[in-house]
């Protein structure tokens, strides 16, 4: 089941061509909490005979070195399986991190206090939730590429089934529905494109994290991304159309 940890180390390295200093100055970040309520340790769990976090660390690999990739988890079984892929685990995150409760910015900063504090200083950070398999590099690429300038953010999006001009209703004091957006279509190709994102990719500014919260980001730009590599697996219905969709 495990053939793909005896070939790992052996692997070789072919690296997208991005500026050198881009390279060194971008943490790549992999979250990977032990604990999952709707898939029982889905971060390690076999896609294809292939542990589902591996598939995100050999995206980030094509374009950095290992020094550059951090992956944080709480869990030993995590860490060690993923350092058998031949990925130094750093740290295991505190617990106070690893709850329902725990939010994503702060997993993000304390990963980027960790290398501050060991001497390396990085000015973005890319963040690649290992619940989406077929986020590819070129996507990861294109988003660096497209922080430039002040951008607070770049963030990988997919266009929403859900248009909130055409579909989506919110009820009003009466209890009467209304449309989220107010408009007059009557077809949805007619509807302003909506888009929502999609967990794939987000690459931060270090800086705009220090002064902001995430949530709080107003200079955000977008990388579009199709249905397929938009797949961000949360229940056992995406898993097994994730598994369909690698042996068709």
């Amino acid at each position: 089941m495990w053939e793909v940890m005896k070939t790992s180390q052996k692997h070789k390295k072919k690296f997208l061509i991005l500026n050198y200093n881009i390279l060194n100055k971008t943490l790549f970040i992999i979250p990977a909490r032990g604990g999952s309520k709707g898939i029982a340790k889905k971060n390690i769990k076999p896609l294809n005979k292939k542990p589902l976090i591996y598939y995100t660390i050999d995206e980030a690999r094509k374009l950095t070195n290992d020094e550059n990739i951090c992956l944080s988890t709480d869990s030993e079984e995590i860490l060690k399986l993923t350092e058998i892929y031949g990925l130094r685990v750093p740290f295991l995150r505190p617990k106070e991190l690893a709850s329902d409760h725990s939010g994503t910015e702060e997993v993000i900063k304390h990963a980027v206090r960790y290398y501050e504090n060991i001497g390396k200083f990085y000015n973005k950070v890319v963040l690649l939730q290992p619940t989406s398999p077929f986020r590819k590099s070129c996507h990861i690429k294109s988003a660096i590429e497209l922080m430039e300038g002040d951008i607070d953010m770049v963030v990988s999006v997919k266009e929403t089934n859900s248009n909130p001009y055409y579909v989506l209703f919110e009820e009003n004091e009466n209890g009467f529905l209304e449309k989220s957006k107010s408009g007059d279509f009557t077809r949805r190709q007619d509807c302003p494109k909506v888009w929502e994102y999609n967990g794939a990719i987000y690459v931060i500014s270090v800086s705009s994290l220090e002064k902001n919260s995430i949530i709080n980001f107003k200079k955000i730009k977008k990388i579009e991304m199709d249905e397929i590599s938009s797949l961000d697996i949360d229940n056992s219905f995406q898993w097994d159309f994730a598994e369909y969709y690698i042996k068709k």
